[in-house]
């Protein structure tokens, strides 16, 4: 049945009355659950009402066509005007045009909260199954138990190689920045329900945004793009060091961070990437001379918050945006198309969605994107957890090597190693 031939979405969002102390993240079933969460607000939802799947180079564009059409004959009544109320899907894509698949997915129930303002909206073929729809918490989730860890496609040593060989490239000229990842393989003795990694997250890293989208789950500290009535904003990191937890050493070391010439040039690349990425579509734009230190708990980051106005928001969704933006210098490297292709060279696996975009986004294009990192995949009883580091001229293997233990940690101690 095609697009046309289908029962237009029926969609309807009403206030809620929800008392400020619950967590969004408990009242997810396990049934389908999505989440985008920070510092208590978000949105979260479950069961399908659509979806779809995309692929290869046109993943993005063939995902932005199916919800266009979507939303032009869907049916929609809203009693609120805030960010994530109406029709809104939830969305995750594959890093490379290949492998992997994308998917952009539509609840039959989303909850969500901004301020003091609590919503819930309702999408189905008819509008009728779903009028009495009930919030509340729902049973919890049990603990992931007998969890293993294992190496991924590369053990420590050969990655350190791959980073030595990328090191090489780039002093002879071959590129000026490549960005590697490696995965580690989590085992646990039953499947692994993935909202006690979610509810772990929101409470261990607030100030980061906590995602579920098809088994793909994780803490960003990265925004991709935000696009909200007009203006765009994107958070880059670029440069990392690990907190010791003394607070006296690691205000030393974020000075140390601030002042390193090689955080600040891999800092600078991915800046520019996003910055030239952004340009067409501003009518103006701020892009900071200098990063800050972005402290989180288990490590510090060279940030870097570039924001503008956007004067093709009748046009261009923040879907487009994102197509446009990925893969940034953050996350791919600088000559865009060099970098890929050491990537594929050099990491030895599938990236598969890993730091590829994902987030959510409503009827008018707004939206929020984030870069899929501190990120993990589950099925089953297994998680694939990765991380990833910016190589450039200075980079020493060793050091990259515990930068990707440092960024492992969200995931592992969210699943209980």
């Amino acid at each position: 049945m095609t697009d046309e031939q289908a029962a237009p979405l029926v969609v309807r969002t009403t206030r809620l009355d929800l008392d400020s102390a619950a967590a969004l993240v408990d009242l997810l079933p396990d049934t389908d659950p999505v989440a985008w969460l920070r510092r208590g607000e978000g949105v979260v939802g479950w069961g399908v009402a659509a979806q779809v799947r995309t692929r290869g180079a046109r993943r993005f564009a063939d995902a932005d066509d199916w919800w266009s059409r979507l939303t032009a004959r869907a049916v929609v009544r809203s009693d609120l005007a805030q960010p994530g109320t109406g029709l809104i899907c939830f969305g995750t894509f594959a890093f490379a045009d290949e492998p992997g698949d994308s998917h952009l997915v539509v609840p039959r129930v989303v909850v969500g909260r901004r301020g003091d303002d609590a919503w819930v909206t309702t999408a189905s073929t008819t509008g009728l199954d779903l009028l009495d729809v009930a919030v509340a918490r729902a049973d919890p989730p049990q603990a992931p138990q007998g969890v293993r860890f294992a190496d991924g496609a590369l053990d420590g040593d050969t990655w350190m190689k791959a980073v030595a060989d990328a090191v090489d490239r780039i002093v002879s000229g071959d590129l000026e920045k490549v960005v590697l990842a490696r995965d580690l393989i989590a085992t646990a003795d039953e499947p692994v329900d993935v909202r006690w990694p979610l509810r772990r997250l929101t409470e261990l890293y607030p100030t980061c945004w906590t995602f579920h989208v098809a088994g793909l789950f994780g803490a960003t500290p990265e925004l991709l793009v935000r696009r909200e009535r007009g203006l765009v904003t994107s958070r880059v990191l670029a440069g990392t060091i690990r907190r010791t937890g003394d607070d006296g050493r690691d205000l030393a070391l974020a000075a140390t961070l601030a002042r390193s010439s090689k955080d600040l040039a891999e800092h600078e690349y991915a800046v520019r990437s996003v910055a030239d990425s952004l340009e067409p579509h501003c009518s103006s734009m701020n892009v900071p001379e200098a990063p800050f230190v972005l402290h989180l708990p288990n490590v510090m980051h060279l940030a870097s918050d570039v924001a503008g106005v956007v004067h093709d928001a009748e046009t261009v969704s923040s879907l487009q945006l994102v197509a446009s933006l990925h893969p940034s210098a953050a996350v791919g490297g600088t000559p865009t198309d060099a970098a890929q292709d050491l990537i594929t060279e050099l990491e030895g696996m599938p990236r598969g969605r890993y730091a590829g975009p994902v987030g959510w986004m409503d009827a008018s294009g707004d939206g929020e994107w984030g870069i899929a990192l501190r990120s993990a995949e589950v099925s089953g009883a297994t998680v694939r957890l990765f991380a990833g580091c910016g190589i450039v001229a200075d980079s020493d293997p060793a050091s990259e090597l515990a930068e990707t233990q440092a960024k492992f940690v969200p995931v592992r101690d969210a699943l209980g190693g």
